[in-house]
């Protein structure tokens, strides 16, 4: 057997996947041009790309759901495939759970109507039916995937019993996702999957891919989960397919140096065809016999020139922050909301000032959106106040698009049929406008009904930034953005001179962008930290040692002999030992929820017992609910130490 031969068996024992020499053309200009990709077993690969480049007519193409004008697809024999479409299903009248089990729902449904007939009259027409979908079960494991979908739905907090048409839009991607998730295939095809999951959905979804047995294919704008998931990135640019063998911040940096070469490459190319072009409109010399294959290249040359595709540009956003609010933009004192019975914001005080950038970060349904609404005047408190400073002009970005009129133009969604906008204090035609937010005049025509969710995003900055705006409110407003407009986004809202409100699970942006983040913790507890995403979990993490460290440098003794100022009462001795052991008790927890949530991540997980499976599960939830009470027990002795502590420090001033 020759060594080529061994290698390409090799080779062909980890293929999934092969796509060869695909192109697809829905225009003048092809969306795919002799696209080439490979997918190994076991690979976890992120799809990059524009908004529009045609990512997602990828996936379908590899699901066999749209068909190529030309090229090749194999598939290993039976290739098992799952995945989280971009668009969610209109109508689906099945509970989560049976939404979760998938096409086994109503094979699980059917045996407990049998089994319950069966238990009404035990007639042997009825054995039989019980027995044979029971035999269908076990053929195809259901009972394993039963519990996985049970674990799956806790973990995203869905609703197992209720509805799926009774959802959130949100909520029913969630649904999706799960259902991609519990199918175990040998390819798992994810667009988007971080949208409308809050972080600690997107920690541990980060934990279950990279332990994950299968392959992964998936697009994503979070940079943050694209770094910590991916083993390797294919970029679809100009319709041509690269794969980059690196992480993330890698590719970043590859990419950048293939650019600026490519960019070297093609001013040379344009030099020597200016000089060719110059020669030829000599006239006689070139049309001379000898010269017939300089005249040749010149015409290969341009049509190379004219096939060239252009580096598509960066969109160009402004933003109009009009005339300066008032000095105190929100104060929040004492503030309690609640939802039905439930607590969702308990004793809240804030203060926002003109020019602060504040993050708002916590789980699907803890209140962020109530929180927005509270300190905007839309809802009343439950008890506290809340102030609004002066001269405040907002713009709000509704991450539900409802300000979008889907039966309008573009252009008409900006200008309501007007044929400019200004924006501070320039008159710009809206199509040159729209040009800036990377619309050609074609798409600045087109009903908004048909352009894509990252479009959709695009166009709702647009019109946000056509109005002056000195408090900008952003909900979610990441979601469908590629990376190149996100990280343009960033860099406006840096110039940004207004005050700054964002909703938003996108670590990454909140880093970037924010000065301080209000934190939703559990039992309507939101406390406030300076810094981003990454600040704050550092604070959280070093907050009970770095009091520890406070209280050590206090001389006791300068303060034995002093009268109490009223700033504290001291800690009793059981509550500093107990101040004490809480860090090492915090670091326990935490440390045993990211074991439980590894091992639940696990391939071989849902074939332990199912007593086991189910005292796990219960455990994770035990752990979160005594780590809230935990951080709150921990906070409240940490404002007693820091209080005595601040009138130990003022003495020894």
């Amino acid at each position: 057997m020759s060594p080529a031969f061994v290698t390409q068996r090799k080779e062909t024992a980890h293929l999934l996947i092969r796509l060869q020499d695909i192109s697809l053309a829905y225009g003048p200009r092809p969306l795919l041009d002799g696209v080439n990709l490979i997918l190994n077993k076991h690979e976890r690969v992120c799809l990059v790309g524009r908004n529009g480049a045609g990512k997602s007519t990828l996936m379908q193409i590899i699901l066999g759901q749209t068909q190529p004008d030309t090229g090749n697809i194999w598939r290993t024999a039976n290739l098992k495939i799952a995945t989280l479409p971009q668009d969610v299903p209109v109508d689906d009248a099945r509970s989560v759970f049976q939404a979760g089990l998938g096409n086994l729902g109503d094979l699980i449904y059917r045996y407990h109507r049998d089994s319950a007939l069966v238990a009404q009259e035990a007639s042997a027409h009825n054995l039989r039916e019980l027995a044979k979908i029971q035999h269908q079960l076990e053929a195809h494991q259901a009972w394993q995937l039963q519990q996985r979908v049970e674990t799956v739905l806790s973990l995203l907090r869905l609703p197992a019993d209720t509805c799926v048409n009774d959802l959130s839009g949100g909520q029913r991607r969630q649904v999706l996702l799960a259902q991609a998730l519990v199918a175990a295939p040998d390819l798992l095809l994810l667009d988007e999957p971080t949208n409308h999951l809050d972080i600690d959905a997107i920690a541990w979804l980060e934990t279950w891919l990279r332990n994950y047995a299968g392959s992964v294919l998936f697009i994503t704008h979070d940079r943050v989960f694209l770094q910590n998931v991916a083993t390797r990135i294919v970029e679809l640019d100009r319709s041509r397919l690269r794969s980059w063998e690196c992480d993330y911040r890698t590719y970043l940096q590859r990419k950048e140096a293939a650019l600026a070469a490519e960019a070297a490459a093609d001013a040379r190319f344009d030099k020597r065809l200016a000089e060719e072009e110059a020669w030829i409109r000599q006239g006689v010399k070139a049309r001379r016999t000898r010269n017939e294959g300089r005249v040749r290249q010149l015409e290969k040359m341009r049509r190379a020139r004219a096939a060239r595709y252009e580096h598509t540009g960066k969109a160009r956003m402004q933003i109009d922050a009009g005339d300066i609010s008032g000095k105190l933009v929100f104060e929040a004192d004492h503030v309690t909301a609640s939802w039905g019975s439930a607590p969702l914001i308990t004793d809240f005080s804030v203060r926002i000032m003109r020019g602060d950038r504040v993050g708002i970060i916590g789980p699907n349904g803890a209140g962020k959106s109530t929180l927005i609404k509270l300190l905007l005047g839309e809802l009343p408190p439950d008890a506290g106040t809340i102030m609004q400073g002066t001269n405040i002009k907002l713009a709000y970005f509704d991450q539900h698009r409802a300000n979008l009129d889907p039966t309008r133009t573009v252009m008409d969604n900006v200008t309501d049929g007007r044929d400019s906008v200004t924006v501070n204090g320039q008159t710009k035609h809206i199509i040159g406008y729209l040009q800036d937010f990377l619309f050609s005049p074609e798409r600045a025509r087109t009903l908004v009904k048909s352009i894509s969710g990252g479009e959709k995003n695009r166009l709702l900055l647009a019109r946000l930034f056509a109005q002056p705006a000195n408090l900008l409110v952003l909900d979610e407003p990441t979601n469908d953005l590629d990376v190149a407009t996100l990280e343009l986004l960033e860099d406006i809202i840096a110039d940004y001179m207004g005050t700054l409100l964002i909703v938003s699970h996108d670590r990454a942006f909140l880093d970037n962008v924010v000065t301080s983040t209000l934190v939703f913790e559990g039992g309507g507890r939101v406390t406030e930290y300076v810094g981003g995403y990454s600040d704050w979990l550092a604070q959280r993490a070093s907050g009970a040692q770095r009091v520890l460290r406070d209280t050590k440098t206090v001389a006791p003794a300068a303060v034995a002999s002093q009268p109490n100022l009223g700033r504290g009462k001291k800690l009793s001795y059981k509550e500093q030992r107990e101040l004490d052991a809480l860090p090492t008790r915090i670091e326990s927890l935490e440390n045993e929820r990211s074991a439980l949530e590894q091992a639940m991540a696990g391939a071989d997980f849902y074939r332990r017992d199912k007593t086991e499976i189910t005292q796990i599960t219960a455990r994770l939830d035990d752990i979160q609910r005594e780590l809230d009470d935990a951080y709150a027990r921990w906070e409240s002795l940490d404002a007693a130490a820091e209080s005595v502590g601040g009138a130990k420090r003022d003495l020894e001033i």
